[in-house]
């Protein structure tokens, strides 16, 4: 087994966690305050697998808040709890649990619109109670169910190590919400996480509390997702709401637990694309007929940066077995001696990103499994410390290098798809990647505009988010704005998972197009050699050739060559014009082979003529046969096949040309059943994309590429 750097062997160990954790049918994730790790966050908050915490935690954890309690009785001055809060911690109370909840109370500040609990068009003038929405009310002021799945999560996790001073009925409440899946409606927006993420939290805690003023999600008995107001939602699924007592309103908003959840699910996705980065660079190489010779491993040696080294030995193991990976000696005329930089520079310029997802990942699993409120219980002395935990730069930190590394990533699988689909650059492939003629296809034209525009909005996305304002009072004059640069990295990890969609489905069309013109080629040239010995036999050759029949075989390979080299650089033309131009330059070799008389010059004419008819009827027979039953797994490398394989034959995504998409587009392809044909169940280049593209965000298409790395460590 090949060694691998700290990437892979993250990534691999990742996900192979992840797969036990969605294998099991009993709990997989028991939750003790310092254990959680990002499996367990996605396997929770993505797939909905339930939890469980540990009895001793309880135990614990009620023994550490009776001490709370016990400075309270004693008349201490702690902070939040017979205190005011923030820029107000100078006011002193005696109305210790009112004042938890009110803190909750006050929290509820952010904009949820669609389904409410008001309604405003009864009292607006009729014409102004009609307008059409800008966009889908609940999707742009809701967080996704699945971030707050991953904050109930990490919040009890965090609440568990015991610091907190919580009772474990708290506890066993929030437990409840995400294992009996009802999850609480939060605000999209309103925190800066400074002092945690204040008000998203706190819907959590009036959730828990049953309160009719804030909404949850549950399931009905159909399976679909609806919204009902906290106490009915509790009621729905048998759970007791709890009464917030002493710093529990406190403990629950003061953390970073939001922040941390959108990390997580962030840092997932980002890992797994910047491996399957790789992947699709390694297949980048094969469709462009690139050399392994950049992934040498003396590159690493005398630069010997981590990212850089497994990248490229990484790369150069995903190439191994493939047909397609060409020696690049620069004796072909014309030819550039070395590759482009998006795939020669692949190793130096993914290897930096890859070096910092790791670093990005142990700051964010070592914030899940921290404690982040204020004031904490120290269990040794016993004091109540009074601190900044909350402060959630580290995850600022961890979301912005996975941002950044979002537009690098996409920025050389754009480079790569744009080179492939140019014929000025993509060596020998078809203008557009058409399999038609290219005078009457421009099929992938239009997602050489679509990567285009997407890479454009991840450079925007790209920059810091760092626009600080000072909030509450003055107090949070810092303030790490973490929840929004998660936000803003999600936006573009969506992005970029376009992006990787589009260039994956032009990968596997590039892949067949090569498959198809080596099967072409295979089948062509005993047809050109055979014809071009007959010629040189026809005619009245000098003694050097008479005297010597082997050497008609050499002249035969030689021109041979020649036409595979020179159709190759003509890919701009339709076939007929192709093979033509290929063979009149040809003739011109063949006639200096033979003697100067009229004789010969009309045999090679002849043989010219012939050659040109049966290159376009073998090539067209290939064409036909190869789109009936496209394969090109048997000419690829061990990475590529198994990506290729999966687009094609799990997805069912097509090789196509405009037939296809004509019979697909316009025609009835139902069958007798009325059932969509699954051969033209793709009905636009935008259906396949898509298809894979959900792949990519269900984790299935991921699950493929750690088959591909699980072969290198």
């Amino acid at each position: 087994m090949a060694s691998s750097g700290p990437f892979v062997e993250l990534f691999v160990k990742h996900w192979q966690e992840l797969r036990l954790k969605l294998a099991e049918r009993k709990d997989g994730t028991v939750i003790d305050g310092r254990g959680l790790t990002l499996a367990d966050v996605v396997a929770s908050a993505r797939y909905g697998k339930s939890v469980a915490i540990a009895k001793e935690v309880l135990e614990y954890v009620g023994r550490n808040t009776e001490q709370v309690y016990g400075k309270i009785e004693e008349g201490q001055i702690l902070y939040g709890i017979n205190t005011g809060f923030g820029g107000s911690a100078n006011v002193r109370t005696k109305a210790i649990e009112e004042i938890q909840r009110g803190l909750i109370r006050g929290l509820h500040y952010g904009i949820l619109s669609g389904k409410t609990d008001f309604d405003i068009t009864s009292t607006i003038p009729p014409i102004f109670a009609t307008a059409k929405p800008l966009s889908e009310a609940v999707e742009t002021t809701t967080m996704p169910e699945t971030w707050v799945r991953a904050s109930i999560l990490i919040r009890l996790n965090s609440l568990s190590y015991g610091a907190s001073g919580v009772r474990p009925q708290l506890l066993t409440r929030l437990l409840q919400l995400l294992n009996m899946d009802i999850i609480p409606r939060v605000p999209l927006r309103g925190s800066i996480s400074a002092s945690g993420d204040l008000s998203p939290l706190s819907y959590l805690g009036g959730v828990i509390q049953g309160k009719p003023s804030v909404q949850a999600w549950v399931r009905d008995q159909e399976g679909h997702r609806k919204l009902l107001p906290a106490d009915q939602a509790l009621k729905y699924g048998k759970v007791k709401p709890i009464d917030i007592r002493a710093k529990e309103g406190l403990a629950i908003v003061n953390g970073t637990a939001t922040s941390a959840a959108v990390a997580s699910l962030a840092i997932h996705e980002v890992i797994c694309l910047a491996a399957v980065s790789q992947v699709l660079t390694a297949m980048s190489v094969e469709a462009l007929c690139g050399t392994d010779e950049s992934f040498h491993a003396f590159f690493s040696q005398v630069r010997p940066h981590p990212g850089q080294m497994e990248c490229a030995a990484s790369i150069e193991r995903f190439l191994l077995g493939s047909d397609l990976v060409a020696e690049n000696t620069g004796s072909e005329e014309f030819s550039m001696r070395q590759d482009r930089y998006a795939i020669r520079t692949a190793p130096q310029w993914i290897g930096p990103v890859l070096e910092d997802l790791v670093l990005s990942h142990s700051q964010v699993t070592i914030e899940i499994n921290s404690v982040t409120d204020n004031p904490l219980m120290h269990p040794e002395s016993g004091k109540m410390l009074h601190g900044g935990n909350f402060q959630a730069k580290v995850i600022t930190s961890a979301m912005e290098k996975a941002r950044q590394g979002c537009q690098t990533i996409g920025q050389i699988l754009f480079a790569q798809c744009t080179e492939m689909i140019n014929p000025a650059t993509n060596k020998g492939l078809a203008p557009n990647l058409v399999v038609d003629e290219p005078s009457q296809s421009w099929m992938w034209k239009g997602t050489d505009i679509y990567i285009a525009a997407l890479q454009s909005e991840l450079g925007f996305l790209s920059g810091p988010v760092g626009h600080v304002q000072f909030a509450e009072m003055g107090n949070q004059s810092i303030n790490s704005l973490a929840l929004i640069s998660g936000r803003y990295t999600l936006t573009a990890i969506d992005i970029l998972t376009q992006l990787t969609a589009a260039h994956l489905v032009a990968l596997c069309q590039a892949l067949d197009l090569r498959a198809l013109y080596t099967q072409f080629l295979y089948a062509l040239a005993p047809k050109f050699k055979t014809m071009v010995q007959n010629c040189l036999e026809n005619c009245i050759m000098n003694d050097r050739l008479n005297s010597n029949i082997p050497e008609h075989k050499g002249i035969a390979h030689n021109l041979w060559i020649k036409f595979s080299e020179i159709s190759n650089q003509t890919t701009h033309m339709d076939s007929a014009a192709r093979f033509s131009n290929a063979i009149n330059y040809l003739q011109t070799s063949l006639l200096q082979e033979v003697s100067p008389t009229q004789q010969s010059l009309k045999v090679v004419q002849k043989w010219g003529a012939d050659c040109v008819n049966e290159a376009c009827k073998t090539y067209e027979e290939v064409r036909a046969q190869y789109l009936e039953q496209p394969d090109a797994k048997p000419v690829l490398g061990r990475a590529a096949k198994k990506l290729y394989a999966f687009v094609r034959e799990t997805l069912r995504v097509p090789f196509f040309g405009e037939e296809y998409i004509r019979t697909a587009e316009w025609e009835d392809v139902s069958d007798v059943a009325g059932r969509l044909d699954p051969k033209f169940q793709f009905r636009t280049m935008g259906s396949m994309i898509s298809a894979v593209y959900e792949a990519l965000r269900n984790g299935s298409l991921y699950s493929v590429v750690v088959d591909c790395f699980e072969d290198t460590v």
